[in-house]
């Protein structure tokens, strides 16, 4: 079963257990997929309202923008822990021969590749999140701004998890380019992400 369909007990009940995965890069795509939601929630209780008329119009292309991130991130859920389930699968490949010892090198660096570009997508997808946010400021009912608040920290709690999985990762990537590239794009994105959840943050906690 996938881990989007289950039940949150389920879902629980597997992340507490000694299995590896789900672990934390599959927590982190939820806390975006939950950033996502949120978004979308704080834009329909303001369509809702005519105080807000004037920014129905507004929220309603952002709402297209959350929705459109909900379902990706979402996915992102069950695509991390298919990438750690390949790497786990490559070490446990036979390595008798040397045809099995390099079947089993190629595997391990392709599983490792893929679980690194997973995390990293989730990241720029965060990053994108946080981006609605900014744009949303101002626009909305201001009697969400604790919900607009909490999306803003799974936003930043997703692009932050999300990076730790990518620098595990990052070692065993054998195209020494693309590692490069993450690497220098993570912290980028990071550094922009923290920023504006940062100020975001602020003015939110100053509302209220």
């Amino acid at each position: 079963m996938k881990l989007i369909d289950m039940k949150l007990s389920e879902y629980l009940d597997v992340l507490i257990s000694d299995e590896p995965a789900p672990g934390g890069g599959s927590v982190s795509a939820l806390a975006g997929a939950q950033g996502a939601a949120l978004m979308s929630m704080v834009c329909d209780l303001t369509i809702s309202k005519k105080k807000y008329a004037d920014d129905h119009d507004f929220c309603r292309g952002i709402k297209e923008e959350a929705v459109a991130l909900y379902k990706d991130l979402s996915a992102a859920i069950d695509k991390d822990t298919d990438a750690y389930n390949l790497v786990a699968a490559a070490f446990k490949m036979p390595k008798g021969t040397d045809e099995e010892k390099a079947a089993r090198k190629q595997a391990i660096a392709d599983g490792t590749l893929e679980a690194t570009k997973v995390p990293y997508s989730v990241m720029e997808m965060a990053t994108k999140g946080l981006d609605i946010a900014d744009r949303l400021y101002g626009h909305f009912n201001m009697n969400c701004a604790s919900d607009y608040g909490v999306g803003v920290l799974n936003f930043l709690a997703c692009v932050k998890g999300a990076w730790l999985n990518v620098k595990i990762n990052l070692p065993g990537v054998k195209d020494e380019a693309f590692a490069a590239e993450c690497e220098a794009k993570g912290r980028e994105m990071m550094a922009r992400c923290e920023e504006i959840a940062g100020r975001l943050y602020s003015k939110i906690e100053e509302e209220l």
